[in-house]
């Protein structure tokens, strides 16, 4: 009990109203009869005796309730709550003008370069929440979507010239469009933007008006350069001129940029050489969604309070001042005595909150499974079981809206389950239902690729197989050719020792028959058997020569046939990796081409998707 205390500890200076007020009470009510009541007060003093005294009045009761009512408004407590902390829930857009104005030189070294740096020190006072980067001439391109990682927007910054631009001019209510729907597909309702230009014409002013009473953002405006104006001085170091020939000196337009952020409910600041400009822009409220407001201003230590509880005593006690019914009073002690059926942890949190909003506590606190259980909004479930991994419930979740970020969220939830095919379906519906949604044609378009590479190394690899099944089937039937080629030789062989042993029988017979008739019939004969026998013997040998030597020449061809598929196939993996380097060798990392290359790009799609619209003309 040592961090016991009372949170409105003024309260108890109420002990002594009350002590003050039984008092009057009870000196009221000693000096009164009931006759007194019944009796007008001139005939009273006349019939009612003034020693007649009323029965005394018990304070004891009263000044316990009254105790306990004021010890519970003084909030009695000694457990702390724990306190949640939030990060600050804030969408900004930052908008760069990237017209050839911005090369004027009015400001050193120009308008360009100071306002880069002056971009920078604005990412650095917006050091929390979401930010984005949007540059804009004959139109507008995401340079970087939103993101907590300002680090990488400085490193794209550098990178941006109008040079890089692939349409001239300028368009500044693409820009805001873009940035309006950044915004409102992350889910920021209130969100500042934040705008670098050194002017606008006043056919773009209609346009921004127009666009400022339609959306909710807050529209701040940084002029670049000098009411004056100075030449534009181009990269290769000559002056822009018109068309007929006069250079070209764009001034700062003040009056129309301030106008427009006051219409846009921003504030306006000239560049300065000090951070007194970006200070003036960042000093307006940040933005919070109305949820987090509330627990954001709950500063200090939160503290349980159990004076409510007190109240439960007081309650019986009261009871018992009704005339009729006292009885009643003995009711609220037997539900206090009568031990109650075990009461679920969250009975107290349903008549407060609803299931939504309990989901999104969770959901704040990362804890994903609990809030999609709490959770009875479907997109909101789906989103809740997506961060959590369980991608099959959270399509479920998902497939039962029909909207365009339903739809987007399936193709999101199928891409994670690999299945491709159907996740491009379901982020074609969703571009069919919101043509603008660049998430949507962003990831379609990334699966697209992705699943080409698939077929195309499934097609590879197919080649391979084949290839390789029919090198096998090669060499099958040769080796049994091969086996065929000495199975005949084989065959032949015996074949011809078997006619030798029955010309040798039959020789043989011969000699034993003629016997009798001649020994030198006999030498003779035996002499031609002989020399028949050797014979046969050379053409065995030459055959077996020769078969030996056909069956080397067939290996010999057979090892060659096999060096050549072999050298033929390093030849493919030698070339296949002389491509890869090749491809690897076009990839550059210089942000530079790779913004122009994204933006010309994006540009040439534009062109095709929507009809020729003329460009605004800016120098």
């Amino acid at each position: 009990m040592a961090d016991f205390h009372f949170i409105r500890p003024l309260w108890l200076l109420a002990i002594i109203a009350l002590i003050f007020a039984l008092y009057l009470l009870k000196k009221y009510r000693v000096n009164q009869s009931g006759w007194h009541q019944l009796l007008p007060a001139h005939l009273a003093k006349v019939l009612v005796d003034g020693s007649t005294k009323a029965q005394s009045l018990s304070l004891t009761l009263p000044f316990i309730i009254g105790l306990l009512a004021i010890v519970s408004l003084a909030g009695p407590t000694w457990k702390k709550l724990p306190q949640p902390v939030y990060q600050l829930a804030r969408g900004s857009v930052m908008i760069m003008d990237m017209s050839y104005s911005m090369y004027a030189t009015d400001i050193s070294p120009n308008r360009l370069t100071r306002a880069r740096y002056k971009a920078i020190d604005l990412l650095d006072q917006l050091n929390e929440g979401e930010i984005g980067l949007i540059a804009y001439a004959g139109d507008a391109f995401t340079i970087s979507p939103l993101t907590e990682d300002i680090n990488n927007i400085k490193l794209l910054l550098p990178s941006l010239s109008p040079d890089l631009m692939p349409a001239l001019g300028s368009n500044p209510f693409s820009a805001l469009s873009l940035a309006n729907n950044m915004l409102k597909n992350a889910g920021h309702i209130e969100g500042d933007i934040y705008w670098f230009t050194d002017g606008i014409d006043n056919e773009d002013l209609q346009d921004i008006t127009q666009w400022s009473r339609e959306h909710p953002y807050r529209l701040n405006i940084m002029g670049i350069g000098t009411t004056e104006g100075a030449p534009i001085k181009l990269t290769n170091g000559e002056l822009m001129k018109d068309d007929n020939g006069s250079i070209v000196i764009p001034k700062l337009t003040e009056k129309a940029l301030k106008g427009a952020a006051s219409r846009g409910n921003g504030y306006y600041a000239r560049i300065t050489n000090s951070s007194a400009d970006i200070k003036y822009l960042v000093s307006q409220p940040i933005v919070q969604d109305e949820d987090k407001k509330s627990e954001s201003a709950q500063t200090g230590d939160q503290w349980q309070e159990f004076g409510p509880y007190l109240l439960l005593l007081v309650l019986p006690l009261v009871l018992g001042y009704f005339r009729r019914g006292n009885l009643l009073a003995i009711i609220p002690c037997l539900f206090l005595l009568t031990p109650a059926q075990p009461v679920h942890a969250d009975f107290w949190t349903d008549l407060w909150k609803t299931k939504d909003q309990q989901g999104q506590n969770h959901f704040n606190k990362d804890e994903f499974e609990q809030a999609a259980e709490q959770f009875e909004n479907p997109k909101w479930q789906g989103s809740a079981h997506y961060q959590a991994g369980n991608y099959e419930q959270a399509l479920e979740a998902f497939q039962k809206g029909n909207d365009a970020q339903s739809l987007y969220n399936q193709g999101n939830a199928l891409a994670k389950l690999q299945k491709l095919e159907e996740a491009i379906t379901a982020y074609e519906n969703a571009l069919k239902l919101d043509p603008n949604h660049e998430d949507a044609q962003a990831n379609k378009t990334l699966l697209e690729k992705l699943k080409q590479q698939q077929d195309q190394q499934q097609n590879q690899e197919n080649s391979d197989n084949k290839d390789q099944q029919e090198n096998e089937d090669q060499e099958n039937q040769d080796q049994q050719s091969q086996e065929n080629q000495k199975q005949e030789g084989d065959q032949q062989q015996d074949q011809q020792e078997q006619e030798n042993n029955e010309q040798q029988q039959s020789d043989q017979s011969q000699d034993q028959e003629q016997k009798d008739s001649s020994d030198q019939d006999n030498q003779s004969e035996q002499q031609q058997n002989e020399q028949k026998s050797q014979e046969q013997k050379e053409q065995e040998e030459k055959e077996a020569q020769a078969q030996a030597q056909q069956q080397k020449d067939e290996d010999a061809e057979q090892s060659e046939e096999e060096q050549q598929a072999q050298a033929i196939q390093a030849q493919q993996e030698k070339e296949t990796e002389q491509k890869h380097k090749q491809l690897l060798n076009k990839v550059t990392d210089d942000p530079y081409l790779l913004l122009r290359n994204k933006m010309q790009l994006e540009y040439q799609k534009r062109r095709q998707n929507r009809s020729s619209v003329g460009v605004k003309k800016k120098w």
